[in-house]
Protein backbone atom coordinates (compact mmCIF):
# COMPACT_ATOMS: atom_id res chain seq x y z
CA UNK A 1 0.00 0.00 0.00
CA UNK A 2 1.03 3.35 -0.55
CA UNK A 3 0.07 6.44 0.70
CA UNK A 4 -0.81 10.07 -0.88
CA UNK A 5 -0.57 13.22 1.09
CA UNK A 6 -0.80 16.54 -1.30
CA UNK A 7 -0.51 19.96 -0.20
CA UNK A 8 -0.16 23.94 -1.76
CA UNK A 9 -3.72 24.32 -3.74
CA UNK A 10 -5.40 27.60 -3.06
CA UNK A 11 -6.47 30.54 -4.97
CA UNK A 12 -4.15 32.41 -7.37
CA UNK A 13 -4.30 35.73 -9.84
CA UNK A 14 -3.80 34.60 -13.20
CA UNK A 15 0.24 34.79 -13.80
CA UNK A 16 0.63 34.01 -10.59
CA UNK A 17 3.04 30.40 -9.08
CA UNK A 18 2.29 28.01 -6.90
CA UNK A 19 4.05 24.99 -5.63
CA UNK A 20 1.83 21.68 -4.74
CA UNK A 21 3.78 18.98 -2.74
CA UNK A 22 2.79 14.94 -2.79
CA UNK A 23 4.68 13.06 0.18
CA UNK A 24 4.26 9.50 -0.23
CA UNK A 25 4.53 6.86 2.27
CA UNK A 26 4.02 3.30 2.92
CA UNK A 27 5.50 0.65 -0.11
CA UNK A 28 7.44 3.42 -1.36
CA UNK A 29 9.97 1.34 -2.47
CA UNK A 30 7.66 -0.07 -5.26
CA UNK A 31 6.98 3.15 -6.79
CA UNK A 32 8.24 3.43 -10.20
CA UNK A 33 6.75 6.88 -11.37
CA UNK A 34 5.13 9.45 -9.89
CA UNK A 35 2.95 12.36 -10.80
CA UNK A 36 0.27 15.18 -11.37
CA UNK A 37 -3.13 14.78 -12.88
CA UNK A 38 -5.96 17.10 -13.11
CA UNK A 39 -9.44 17.37 -13.01
CA UNK A 40 -11.94 19.87 -13.97
CA UNK A 41 -15.65 19.73 -13.18
CA UNK A 42 -16.15 16.42 -15.49
CA UNK A 43 -15.49 12.98 -15.40
CA UNK A 44 -11.62 13.53 -17.40
CA UNK A 45 -8.41 13.16 -15.52
CA UNK A 46 -5.58 14.46 -17.79
CA UNK A 47 -1.71 13.96 -17.41
CA UNK A 48 -0.10 17.19 -16.13
CA UNK A 49 3.48 16.25 -15.36
CA UNK A 50 4.83 12.67 -14.67
CA UNK A 51 8.68 11.99 -13.05
CA UNK A 52 10.28 8.01 -13.13
CA UNK A 53 12.72 6.63 -10.29
CA UNK A 54 15.08 7.71 -13.16
CA UNK A 55 14.46 11.30 -13.37
CA UNK A 56 12.96 11.34 -17.06
CA UNK A 57 9.87 13.86 -17.12
CA UNK A 58 7.02 14.72 -19.45
CA UNK A 59 4.53 16.86 -19.37
CA UNK A 60 1.21 17.52 -21.05
CA UNK A 61 1.84 20.28 -23.81
CA UNK A 62 -0.69 22.89 -21.99
CA UNK A 63 1.73 23.33 -19.34
CA UNK A 64 5.33 22.86 -20.59
CA UNK A 65 7.70 26.00 -20.08
CA UNK A 66 5.35 26.92 -17.36
CA UNK A 67 5.44 23.93 -14.70
CA UNK A 68 8.16 22.16 -13.31
CA UNK A 69 7.96 18.47 -11.66
CA UNK A 70 10.96 17.63 -9.18
CA UNK A 71 11.35 14.97 -6.29
CA UNK A 72 13.44 14.40 -3.07
CA UNK A 73 13.75 10.76 -3.41
CA UNK A 74 14.85 11.72 0.62
CA UNK A 75 11.93 12.68 1.44
CA UNK A 76 9.57 10.81 -0.47
CA UNK A 77 8.05 13.71 -1.84
CA UNK A 78 7.37 15.06 -5.69
CA UNK A 79 6.49 18.73 -6.11
CA UNK A 80 4.90 20.75 -8.93
CA UNK A 81 6.14 23.73 -9.30
CA UNK A 82 3.22 25.97 -11.23
CA UNK A 83 4.55 29.14 -13.02
CA UNK A 84 2.54 31.67 -14.98
CA UNK A 85 -0.93 30.26 -14.13
CA UNK A 86 -3.73 30.74 -16.30
CA UNK A 87 -7.73 30.54 -15.61
CA UNK A 88 -7.69 27.08 -17.69
CA UNK A 89 -5.51 25.41 -15.15
CA UNK A 90 -8.36 25.59 -12.28
CA UNK A 91 -8.88 21.84 -11.65
CA UNK A 92 -8.35 20.02 -8.58
CA UNK A 93 -5.10 18.07 -9.01
CA UNK A 94 -4.33 14.74 -7.84
CA UNK A 95 -0.90 13.33 -7.27
CA UNK A 96 -0.61 9.68 -8.66
CA UNK A 97 1.79 6.83 -7.33
CA UNK A 98 2.40 4.06 -10.11
CA UNK A 99 3.68 0.42 -8.60
CA UNK A 100 3.67 -2.37 -11.00
CA UNK A 101 0.17 -3.21 -11.94
CA UNK A 102 -1.51 -0.36 -9.85
CA UNK A 103 -1.80 3.29 -9.39
CA UNK A 104 -2.15 5.25 -6.35
CA UNK A 105 -3.99 8.68 -5.72
CA UNK A 106 -3.85 11.17 -3.51
CA UNK A 107 -6.98 12.77 -1.64
CA UNK A 108 -6.59 15.61 -4.15
CA UNK A 109 -6.05 19.52 -3.80
CA UNK A 110 -7.85 22.87 -5.54
CA UNK A 111 -6.05 25.16 -7.65
CA UNK A 112 -8.09 27.82 -8.68
CA UNK A 113 -6.41 30.82 -11.14
CA UNK A 114 -9.09 33.86 -11.07
CA UNK A 115 -8.72 36.15 -14.05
Amino acid sequence: QVQLVESGGGLVQAGGSLRLSCAASGSIFSINAMGWYRQAPGPRRELVARITTGGTTNYADSVKGRFTISRDNAKNTVYLQMNNLKPEDTAVYYCLGAVPGRDYWGQGTQVTVSS
